[in-house]
């Protein structure tokens, strides 16, 4: 295909923004450019929450649509990265068009050479392979940073939610279906935590062992001489909840621990006991030793009969 017939035919998908294109394109780099359906944008960027203080970047942004949309929908800023310098001169004159270009830009750069510091949101229509290679990557991000891919998730990396679309103009991959995955990047927690929390008149001390696999922590607490299992609990990036029941004579005593990780202290409050006699108390814990938490290896999971 020459240039010219090439742009003619990029022209002619793009000359309506936020309508689906009908099939794939060829594009630069490693991966075929595929448009991802605009309704699917739309339910990406809803799923991420995506705000007027969220800093999008789209790692494959073909036309722009993505980013575009969230500064225009939510007044978002952000860029996309792309390796097909057509779709970038499309995706930069589209944000100009739509008045968003101070707020929206593309460059072309290797979507793995991208400094992602910056990112609130990720978004991505990439290949399972390349989710997995980029996977390192993200999950070294500032814990809170969310991801959000289309049709392919993360391996082992079990997504916090996800969501089927029903898009009959979809023909490639699972024809007439879309998935969304979504990630919210997990602090570090993994290790021995000291701490103390009022009995009675006088400080007891408690120490944690949590032991994590990407998002999902359980572990062990120490009371005082007393060891108790913890149950399984969900990291929401640097924020943590979790239940702990301490045998005693007649009934268990029942703590609630909620609080923000920061680097190496744990800082929120824990409730003591219920009803009349519950009490919310301040709460904080120190890491004394680093463990390390299960990144996971490479692999895949399946959801609703397709391998992501």
């Amino acid at each position: 295909m020459t240039k010219a017939a090439r742009w003619l035919k990029i022209v002619g998908l793009s000359i309506a923004l936020f309508a689906p294109a009908a099939a794939a394109q060829e594009g630069r780099g490693n991966v075929i450019y595929v448009p991802t359906p605009q309704v699917v944008v739309d339910a990406m960027l809803k799923m991420a929450k995506v705000g007027a203080k969220d800093f999008v970047i789209d790692l494959g942004s073909g036309d722009g649509r993505i980013v575009i949309t969230a500064a225009k929908k939510y007044g978002a800023r952000g860029f996309g990265v792309d390796l097909d310098t057509y779709l970038l001169k499309i995706a930069n004159a589209n944000a100009k068009k739509e008045g968003v270009a101070d707020r929206a830009r593309f460059i072309e750069q290797n979507l793995f050479e991208t400094d992602l510091s910056q990112a609130t949101v990720i978004t991505s229509y990439l290949l399972p392979s390349m989710n997995e290679d980029l996977r390192p990557k993200i999950l070294a991000l500032k814990p809170g940073t969310r991801l959000v891919a289309h049709d392919y998730a993360m391996g082992q990396w079990d997504p916090d939610d996800s969501e089927t679309l029903i898009v009959p103009e979809k023909t490639v991959g699972d024809p007439g279906k879309s998935y969304i995955f979504f990630w919210i990047v997990p602090a570090r927690v993994a290790g021995t935590w000291q701490s103390q929390i009022m009995a009675g008149a006088k400080p007891a001390p408690w120490q944690f062992r949590f032991e994590q696999n990407f998002q999902l922590v359980h572990g062990t607490a120490r009371a005082g001489e007393q060891d108790v299992k913890l149950p399984q609990f969900r990291l929401a990036g640097e924020q943590l909840s979790f239940k702990v029941e301490v045998p005693a004579a007649g009934k268990p005593a029942t703590y609630v621990f909620r609080g923000w990780v920061k680097g190496d202290v744990i800082e929120g409050n824990v409730t003591v006991g219920d009803g009349s006699g519950q009490r919310v108390m301040p709460w904080r814990a120190n890491l004394t030793a680093r463990g390390e938490p299960n990144m996971g290896a490479a692999g895949a999971i399946s959801i609703a009969g397709v391998r992501q």
